[in-house]
């Protein structure tokens, strides 16, 4: 008996151990790529069961195998592969040794660029960006509400999870965008968000390359691209590079111990990214704001790994090429390690000189918004080479000009002083003005519910300088609930997305008259702004609020657009045509163009209290 149990014992120990060293091919990524890329050269993650045991070859002509890098996890390879510029699209195999047998395979594809991927052009200041949160969109199609697998289901009733929007309810309701006047649809991460709960806004990816299955698949996602530029528009992509979700498959298996930044116990970021910038930060400060982890279920990924550097690099050209993207909007950008955002920048732009990326950015001060914009002239001669930022000091004096008594500092004035900053930017033009957004409350509920106020911040983001923003929503007055805390109740559900909803903000059915009021206000605005070149590009030039009214202009050598913001509450003004002589002596007339009414004595121009006027001038 003591002998057939040893035995016993150690056949199952030899078993267990075969087991154990049995080698498997789990994942390659990315997992194609293109010939034609300026840089030829590409890393390929191998994930599987002791691959990293195993020693790879590739064979094929126009295609080297540089440089094999072995982790100290033994279930991981990263491969230098350097691709000849005039190698032939198909693909090459990558075979797998161990002890001189071929334990596995894999057909590594190389596709064809399409024609002038390299000179897409990105969105601009000629462009209005409408930005959708997916899930609180449209849900196009209920079969994917709940699939099997993933951790949250379907709860329109809960703020906080999933409603069931997505990508088909996008597509279905792009003709109503682009009727709307929007000429840039910026979506929030449409990435697998496998979480517990608290997955619907896509800020915890789990898979970056992998659209979540509840939004609709990586086809789906092509489909979308697709019909928005069929329709002219331009597609921006949510990307987010310093953390990823705790449910990542990263997570049971790293590929090296520093994959993430990681304190003895649970460290929370400081929030505070001007320690980036700030000359007498702390190293105490500087550690905690960039290797803190965002949240709980975030953990920060350490950029300074070179392999998950290349991997995110990688990973952002593989979306702009695959899904055929126009911009890049980048999540928490200070919070990852400067040095490396600027690395990313540069080569993304290298590939598509004419892409746009922004920035968030979030500082009050237009400095230290600054700092991150490309050839900003900073003392510790850094450069992002980030072409786009947010003004986030814009938002914030948005929040409070219209609701303050008029003064020196206060009041529109503060849109004036924030404005009069811009010499801190190296590119004004390339700025993303909004009033609010999906991290915030909704402008509407910010300003009393006074639609007056929200039509005047339309107005001002739409005729200023930088590239506008709009939150879906806005224009049939989607509020947040008074007195609720929680994101959930920033992003709540467009009326009409869901079957059986009474209102349908799509289709105007049951819409109420200053609903309906409004979306005509800011189609009419938006439509306008689309072929007036002088207000993509033209010049701008403001004068000091007086009495409450705030006025400026933009112009170029053939047009000349007047802006009139009265910020009075009760009190009409009337425009004095002395002041503004510079400007108004060289025209006969105008039109304003939200009202159509037509001007012909400049000397006499009246604007009600809260109310903008948008006045095109003519000789």
């Amino acid at each position: 008996m003591q002998k057939n149990g040893f035995f016993i014992f150690f056949f199952v120990l030899i078993s267990w151990t075969s087991f154990c060293q049995e080698i498997t091919l789990k994942r390659v990524e990315p997992p194609f790529w293109w010939t034609g890329f300026k840089n030829p050269e590409l890393q390929l993650l191998i994930y599987g069961n002791n691959i990293g045991k195993t020693d790879p070859s590739v064979y094929a002509s126009g295609i080297e195998l540089k440089l094999v890098h072995v982790m100290d996890n033994p279930n991981y390879l990263f491969l230098d592969v350097l691709i000849d510029k005039n190698v032939t699209p198909g693909g090459f195999p990558i075979a797998f040794y161990k002890d001189g047998k071929k334990v596995a395979e894999y057909f590594y594809e190389l596709r064809e660029r399409k024609q002038g991927s390299s000179e897409r052009k990105g969105f601009d200041a000629s462009d209005v960006i409408y930005l959708i949160t997916p899930d609180r969109f449209s849900n196009g199609d209920t079969t994917n509400d709940s699939p099997t697998g993933y951790l949250e289901k379907t709860d329109r009733s809960n703020p906080d999870g999933r409603h069931g929007g997505d990508i088909k309810g996008i597509v279905n309701h792009l003709d109503y965008i682009k009727d709307l006047g929007a000429t840039t649809i910026w979506i929030n991460p449409l990435l697998e968000n496998n979480m517990a709960k608290y997955s619907y806004h896509g800020y915890s990816i789990t898979d970056y390359y992998k659209t979540d299955p509840r939004f609709g698949s990586n086809s789906d996602y092509l489909t979308l691209s697709s019909a928005i530029h069929q329709k002219g528009m331009k597609l921006v992509m949510d990307m987010v590079f310093n953390h990823c979700g705790s449910q990542h498959w990263w997570m049971k298996d790293p590929p090296a111990k520093d994959w993430f930044n990681e304190f003895p116990e649970f460290t929370r970021t400081s929030y505070r990214s001007s320690t980036v910038s700030d000359s007498y930060h702390s190293q105490y400060d500087s550690i905690h704001f960039v290797k803190g982890w965002f949240d709980v279920t975030m953990p920060d990924l350490n950029q300074h790994n070179p392999f998950l550097a290349r991997y995110l690099i990688q990973n952002s050209i593989w979306w702009i090429e695959y899904a055929g993207l126009d911009g890049i909007r980048q999540d928490t950008y200070p919070y990852s390690f400067k040095d490396f955002m600027s690395e990313w920048d540069k080569e993304v732009l290298a590939e598509y000189p004419n892409f746009n990326i922004v920035g968030e950015c979030w500082n009050a001060y237009p400095d230290g918004i600054a700092y991150w914009q490309k050839d900003a002239l900073n003392k510790d001669h850094f450069n992002s080479f980030l072409p786009s930022v947010f003004d986030f000091a814009m938002y914030d004096a948005l929040k409070v000009a219209f609701n303050e008594k008029d003064d020196w500092s206060a009041g529109i004035s503060k849109l004036y002083e924030i404005l009069s900053r811009d010499f801190s930017y190296p590119d004004p033009s390339h700025i993303v003005v909004f009033a609010d957004s999906h991290d915030a409350d909704r402008y509407l509920s910010t300003q009393g519910q006074d639609i007056r106020k929200l039509k005047m911040a339309m107005a001002f983001i739409l005729t200023t300088r930088g590239i506008p923003m709009i939150y879906y929503g806005t224009e049939v007055l989607l509020t947040t609930e008074k007195d609720k805390n929680g994101d959930g109740y920033k992003r709540v559900d467009f009326p009409g997305g869901w079957i059986n909803d009474p209102i349908n903000g799509f289709t105007g059915q049951n819409l109420s008259l200053p609903q309906l009021e409004m979306k005509q206000y800011l189609q009419g605005l938006l439509n306008w702004r689309k072929n007036k070149e002088v207000i993509h590009s033209g010049r701008l030039k403001h004068f000091v609020p007086n009495e409450g009214v705030y006025v400026y202009f933009r112009y170029n050598k053939n047009d000349c657009v007047m802006v009139c913001l009265n910020n009075n509450e009760t009190d009409s003004k009337t425009i004095d045509r002395k002041r503004y002589g510079e400007f108004l002596d060289q025209y006969q007339s105008g039109k304003e163009i939200i009202t159509g009414q037509v001007i012909t004595d400049l000397s006499n121009i009246k604007i009600l209290p809260k109310t903008a006027m948008i006045i095109e001038l003519m000789k």
